[in-house]
């Protein structure tokens, strides 16, 4: 099983306003705790024990919130994209500059993202460079992302169109080489390099049947307190 993770908390978080003026969404609480600690502490109970979480917003939070990671029984290292670059580097380049810390196969899960039941205890298997869960379009992302084949291998664009698209739940496993190409410090979104892999036929998917929230909206982040 893989035991590293990166854990994405470096935006700014616009829709979000005015909670994310003064703190990352990633550590708003839902149900009496940050968002992001639900990841640590599912992550430490699969195994997993170093986790890489990037920041750009308000990035000197989340040191002070979650410390080094001994309290999860994690090691946490902090990828400063803001101190660094000047802000964040989007996904892709916020994974390839995090890529001195990964494993040659690692969890990567958005730090805003509510999976309360996911158990990271899965493994790549070695046909594959990716690995999403994807869940049911919500209504603020109707057309979602990608189609599962018969062979749970990703479609996208004309080869999902007769098929049940799906949305990325924001978790996967991946495989380093998939971004050894990215030159550190450059802006690249994730979309492009699953593309790739995706047209490649080294990206399957899984469907996600537990509960699942992207925490996008101030009302969607009050319907999950409770």
């Amino acid at each position: 099983m893989p035991a590293t993770a990166f854990v994405m908390a470096a935006g700014r978080g616009e829709r979000m306003r005015p909670l994310t003026d003064t703190t990352p969404k990633p550590l708003l609480p839902v149900r009496g705790r940050p968002l992001i600690e639900w990841h640590l502490q599912a992550l430490a109970r699969a195994g997993v024990r170093e986790v890489v979480v990037n920041t750009a917003w308000l990035e000197d939070r989340f040191p002070a919130a979650l410390g080094d990671g001994a309290r999860f029984g994690l090691r946490i290292c902090y990828s400063m994209e803001g101190r660094d670059h000047g802000g964040a580097l989007e996904t892709a380049g916020g994974i390839a500059k995090a890529l001195p810390w990964l494993d040659e196969v690692f969890w990567v899960v958005a730090g805003d993202v509510f999976l309360p039941g996911f158990a990271f205890d899965a493994a790549l298997p070695p046909a594959l460079d990716a690995l999403l869960w994807m869940v049911p379009n919500a209504a603020h992302h109707p057309q979602g992302d990608f189609a599962i084949g018969d062979d749970g291998l990703l479609l996208a664009g004309a080869d999902a169109l007769r098929r049940e698209r799906l949305t990325w739940a924001s978790v996967g496993l991946f495989r380093r080489s998939l971004f050894d190409a990215i030159a550190p410090g450059t802006r690249m979104p994730l979309r492009p390099v699953l593309e790739r892999a995706i047209a490649a036929r080294r990206a399957g998917g899984i469907r996600w049947q537990g509960d699942w929230a992207d925490v996008g909206t101030p009302e969607r982040w009050a319907a999950l307190q409770g």
